[in-house]
């Protein structure tokens, strides 16, 4: 879990602090109907998935009133206490390139502790670097990591925001194995002034060639119902043990997070299926918020993998968010490895195919408030989320 540190002294304002409140939910709903790139994990549907935690909508206002910024922030309690961890999954939707970042920061802290909360993590969405597919797949071999690549793009704003935030006493979780909740690397494949044919032409040959061996042999790709979940589920499982995984989450969570998104808007979360012979072979789901497109989870059978279902329904989901004029389709997390002996590469492998980029996010970074940063309840709370 991550090693905190206390709070230095905020720098001097050069901007006034803006004003944070409570947002309604149609409130919450029209700012982000204005900022089409946020997470569906900033999404209030998102609170309806995660409800063991208690859940609020903020915004920062300017002295105008207008909302410049907001956030979904989740709380879990510390059991046997009246005190929360404060989560704001990848968010908050803000204005990451304002250098005046106490503006955001410090009246956020503020009301975030007003509301019991000992502890905050958030989830910055500037990225570091990015690396296209070719320059991966050349720089793969034994040990091989994918720092110890030349990045194809870095992103100076990731590293500005990064050092503001160490500087005021954040520190960055360990990584998807040691505090993260969200993938630290992702996957995406960019959409945005592309057509169908450049996606076809990006795709590689093996994947081209599957692609076609899916259509010849019959493979039918349709969008599910709610009444599919039960079929996903049992390919999730079949999934799990062959690829030596574990989400840990059930059949139920994923009716109730169907159940949530659809709810909000009809479409936001989609369950594709790839049927042969009248049998289901694979299972995919897709989530779809303002201008982006999330490949979440996939599931595929033990038998008849020769006929290429998951190609053939991933083909047609990146048509899908191409014909919703999605800017990226977000394949959602990889490895850090390029070893090729690790199993885990598999699963980056096969995503390489698709042409895309491998993105390093600024991952999470967390804080204590003010005289928790050792205290017991903190690490009672560090143990807590490790035992889970």
């Amino acid at each position: 879990m991550c090693a905190l540190l206390v709070t230095p002294p905020a720098s001097p304002q050069l901007e006034p602090e803006l004003r944070v409140r409570t947002l309604s939910v149609p409130e919450y709903q029209a700012f982000l109907a204005r900022h089409r790139q946020a997470s569906f994990l900033q999404y209030p549907s998102w609170a309806g998935v995660k409800n063991l935690w208690r859940s609020e909508r903020v915004g920062w206002h300017g002295p105008a009133g207008d909302i410049l910024g907001g956030a979904l922030v989740l709380y879990r309690q510390l059991p046997g206490t009246r005190k929360y961890f404060a989560y704001l999954p990848e968010g908050p939707v803000a204005d990451w390139a304002d250098p005046h970042i106490d503006r955001w920061l410090t009246p956020l802290m503020r009301h975030l502790r007003a509301a019991g909360a000992f502890a905050v993590r958030i989830g910055p969405t500037p990225t570091y670097r990015r690396w296209d597919a070719a320059a991966a797949k050349a720089a793969a071999g034994p040990g091989r990591q994918i720092s110890d690549v030349l990045a194809t793009e870095a992103d100076p704003l990731g590293t500005a925001v990064a050092d503001r935030l160490r500087t005021r006493g954040w520190k960055r979780c360990g990584g998807e194995d040691d505090g993260d909740a969200q993938p630290r690397h992702v996957f995406r494949v960019p959409l945005a002034g592309r057509s169908l044919d450049d996606l076809w032409s990006g795709l590689n040959q093996e994947w081209r060639r599957n692609v076609r061996k899916a259509d010849k042999a019959g493979v039918e790709t349709t969008v599910g119902t709610a009444e599919d979940l039960p079929e996903f589920y049992r390919l999730l499982q079949l999934t799990e043990e062959r690829d030596g995984f574990r989400l840990g989450r059930s059949l139920a969570y994923y009716r109730q997070q169907y159940e949530a998104l659809n709810a909000e808007a009809p479409g936001r979360m989609r369950l594709y299926l790839a049927t042969h012979q009248g049998e289901i072979l694979a299972a995919h789901t897709m989530i779809v918020a303002g201008r982006r497109v999330w490949y979440q989870t996939g599931a595929s059978a033990d038998h008849r993998r020769e006929v290429r279902p998951s190609n053939a329904l991933q083909w047609r989901m990146l048509c899908d968010a191409h014909a919703l004029g999605a800017d990226e389709y977000d394949m959602r997390g990889v490895p850090s490895t390029l070893d090729p002996d690790e199993r885990s590469f598999g699963l980056l492998r096969w995503k390489l195919g698709t042409g895309g980029q491998i993105v390093e996010t600024l991952g999470e970074w967390e804080i204590p408030m003010d005289g928790y940063a050792n205290s017991a309840l903190y690490k009672a709370f560090q143990a807590y989320l490790a035992r889970r």
